[in-house]
């Protein structure tokens, strides 16, 4: 009994000298550890627990690496067979069973079209890494300097990665508007601001006063992660691809996130059609293990010998534990079930959204999914201006109906009212850091992104029940019920201090 009793205190007691320790031994760059309190010592699936004996849902998966979850069993044989072999561990580039292995079943997955006459190259441990290859690769092989990037973009924390990132400054770099339906650059989401961003696009590559400098190059993600889960629209992803090969401009594809089934497609630039000059790829691919590739066209293959190098491109653990992960969702079609599971997930978030004017927008693409948070205050307003702009186009309607206008069609539809491109509520990071505070109160871990940080993001494992996604959201559903409470309490506390 008097274990029993004394247990619980010295668990807790660890758990918080290890968090302790943390804050007083590590950079003030951490990030991840500040928001998520968490000491994991053990992990499976969807599933962590924490050296305090708490169990979380884990809907962050290493920032999307786990395409499997944590310590699948193909995952963990893959590495054990390597590690009972004797095979040494790292090889630099090195031809091995296990590299051959790796490659043979990467192009497998490729698009046919691509995977027919690419090259790969082994960049070294981090996505960052791969994209610095990426660039290297195609300022090599046009001879030019310049690169066209994106609003928004994240794609690393180097130098060159950093440069191409949306909020940089570099002069070689052209930023370009990345087209979005809920905070659209032109004031127009849909068909119609996809056009005017390929358009923009167009124009400035075609102006010889843009002032933009000779590109080398487009790096794009097909979904923006970090960028707030925004996927590109597929008609503008053909667009940037017509314009880039009519150009002689080489279209490097971001897969460092959304590739390996995130969403819904083995390759998010499968969903457009598109093939790419260059894909950059990392996370899921090595099979929760470091490993970053890059995967181009073989015309592009004219670096000299040790152009791009890396002591740690060998890792023969993570190229095991990759074409185990690989295979896993291929042959189990998982990339199909994300698409499905993200579908219906995202159909009942923006039920939920209906009954809190907090949620901004929901969106996403398979597993990889966002809910924008909004100003409580301005969502309230624009609710009820929507509200009654929706009674007035009702009325105008019926008027037009009872008049037999000629062209009723150009009245305002009631659906078409609320947050829209043109009007929607301010950004609000700190109700949406309320709403991942109260997730993990409720034992589900959730990430933060977006311009503002004010989208919560979910990016669960492809192996993920539709049980579990039932908790998942129900987790979430009350938390978000706790944040709003929480947060008119606040208000209220505010208005009392007002003097009237």
């Amino acid at each position: 009994m008097a274990v029993t009793e004394t247990a619980p205190s010295a668990v807790t007691t660890a758990h918080a000298g290890i968090l302790r320790r943390q804050s007083m031994r590590e950079s003030a760059a951490r990030t991840y550890a500040r928001s998520l309190p968490i000491v994991p010592v053990r992990a499976r699936g969807l599933t962590i627990e924490g050296a305090d004996g708490r169990r979380y849902l884990d809907c962050l998966s290493g920032a999307g690496t786990l395409a499997l979850g944590h310590n699948h069993p193909v995952v963990l044989e893959a590495i054990k067979k390597v590690i009972d072999s004797g095979a040494p561990l790292q090889v630099l580039d090195l031809a091995t069973p296990v590299k051959d292995a790796f490659i043979t079943e990467l192009f497998e997955t490729l698009p046919r079209a691509f995977a027919d006459r690419a090259r790969v190259r082994f960049c070294g441990p981090a996505g960052t890494d791969a994209v610095e290859a990426a660039l290297k690769l195609v300022r090599t092989a046009t001879g030019r300097s310049g690169i066209l990037a994106f609003t928004g973009a994240c794609h690393g924390m180097t130098a060159g990665a950093l440069a191409v990132s949306g909020g940089a400054r570099d002069g070689r770099v052209t930023r370009l508007p990345y087209p979005q339906d809920y905070r659209s650059p032109f004031g127009v989401g849909g068909a119609r601001g996809s056009e005017l961003a390929g358009n923009w696009t167009e124009n400035l590559l075609d102006d010889p006063r843009s002032g933009a400098v000779q590109p080398a190059g487009m790096i794009l993600e097909p979904v923006q992660g970090e960028g707030g889960v925004i996927p590109g629209p597929d008609s503008w992803m053909r667009r940037m691809r017509k314009i880039t090969a009519d150009r002689s401009i080489p279209l490097i594809a971001d897969e460092v996130q959304t590739g390996v089934g995130r969403t819904g497609a083995f390759w998010a630039v499968e969903h457009s059609g598109i093939v790419p000059d260059v894909m950059v790829m990392s996370k899921a691919i090595g099979g929760s293990l470091p490993l970053a590739v890059i995967v181009y066209r073989s015309e592009l293959d004219c670096w000299e010998p040790g152009a791009q190098a890396g002591t740690f491109r060998g890792n023969q653990l993570a190229m095991a534990a990759g074409a185990a992960t690989l295979a896993h969702v291929r042959e189990n079609r998982l990339a199909e079930r994300a698409a499905d599971l993200g579908a219906r997930m995202i159909a009942r978030l923006r039920g939920l959204a209906a009954d809190h004017p907090v949620i901004g927008d929901v969106r996403g693409r398979g597993l990889m999914i966002g809910l924008e948070f909004v100003d409580p205050e301005a969502a309230g307003r624009t609710r009820a201006a929507g509200g009654t702009r929706a009674a007035e186009a009702l009325e105008a309607l019926e008027a037009a109906e009872a008049t037999e206008a000629a062209d009723v069609a150009d009245l305002p539809g009631p659906g078409a009212v609320g947050p829209s491109p043109t009007n929607p509520s301010p950004a609000d990071h700190l109700v949406a850091a309320a709403v991942q505070r109260e997730c993990l109160a409720r034992g589900l871990i959730v990430e933060l992104g977006g311009r503002h940080t004010s989208v919560v993001r979910l990016l669960p494992p492809l192996t993920l029940t539709d049980e579990q996604a039932e908790a998942v959201l129900d987790r979430l559903a009350d938390a978000l019920s706790a944040a709003e409470r929480a947060i008119h309490a606040m208000h209220g506390r505010r208005e009392k201090r007002v003097p009237h």
